[in-house]
């Protein structure tokens, strides 16, 4: 059924978006044949039971997200969506005062940080690979989809001479007006020597296996893993939580937040939107 309905999402959506609605969708379908209710049509009562449900497994965030993936599927397929009626709403604030909604924030991955981390990478293909992915990630500030969407065709000289990369399409930029973002020397450096390696084309960032082999490209999803590695490689106790894909994001932010940079600003350059609990959480530091 999901695949039927999703089949005609194709193109309207980012990849990743469908993968989600679709994940969203099955979970719902398993409870819902786990207590013999009918996923379609969806009603108020059993949509408001789901929420009551996942508010004992999950975090307000996921189950926010699952609502309103399940609301977007139900209504662009053409089918009742009860996600905004009254049992809804009261069951989401029911959750809200039961486990919370505050949103817990990724390890900051600050520049002092960084430079350890850096300072961890060898001279190999794979420690070359890495040091590229840490630049890449705290100055571009991209989500994990983002970086491993940049090629080496979106490298360009500014008007002013300096260099630049293209981002094409984001999470908040789903239609491809695109931005670009400024190099430093130093990414600038690594990346004419990794375009040596890979034969400059194609993805900027690649996957290696255990026998150095260079893929074509690297899956966000072994961005958290490369991390793991390098913070286990520390040997320190620098850093209390393991590093993720938004680490990158939020460290990035709060150097520039150190350094003066209005809210404002930090939040077009990361791609927040005004009300992400990451600008929420900015905003603490900010007072």
């Amino acid at each position: 059924m999901i695949d039927d309905i999703l089949a005609k999402f194709d193109g309207a959506f980012a990849k990743n978006t469908i993968r989600a609605y679709r994940s969203d969708f099955i979970q719902y379908q398993a409870w819902c044949s786990h207590n013999n209710i009918d996923s379609i049509p969806a009603t108020a009562d059993a949509m408001a039971q789901y929420v009551d449900y996942l508010a004992t497994v999950a975090k307000s965030a996921t189950i926010r997200r699952r609502i309103n993936s399940l609301g977007t599927v139900l209504k662009l397929s053409k089918h009742y969506n009860p996600t905004n009626q009254p049992e809804v709403i009261l069951a989401i604030k029911r959750m809200h005062r039961k486990i919370g909604r505050a949103q817990q924030q990724a390890t900051p991955l600050t520049k002092p940080l960084l430079n350890q981390l850096l300072g961890n990478c060898d001279n190999t293909v794979r420690g070359l690979r890495n040091q590229l992915l840490l630049r890449l990630g705290y100055e571009t500030m991209r989500r994990r989809s983002e970086l491993c969407a940049f090629k080496f065709e979106d490298i360009e000289l500014a008007p002013n001479g300096k260099t630049i990369i293209r981002l094409n399409f984001s999470k908040t930029d789903q239609f491809g007006t695109g931005k670009v973002l400024p190099v430093s020397e130093e990414l600038l450096n690594l990346l004419d020597k990794w375009e040596g390696i890979v034969c400059n084309q194609g993805y900027i960032l690649r996957s290696i296996n255990k026998h150095g082999h260079i893929g074509d490209s690297l899956n966000p999803a072994s961005i958290s893993t490369i991390l793991k590695t390098l913070q286990e490689g520390l040997n320190s106790g620098s850093i209390q939580q393991p590093l993720s894909g938004h680490s990158f994001r939020v460290g990035a932010a709060l150097d520039l937040l150190e350094q003066g940079e209005p809210l404002e600003r930090i939040m077009i350059r990361g791609g927040w939107q005004t009300d992400s609990s990451a600008m929420a959480y900015l905003r603490n530091w900010s007072i």
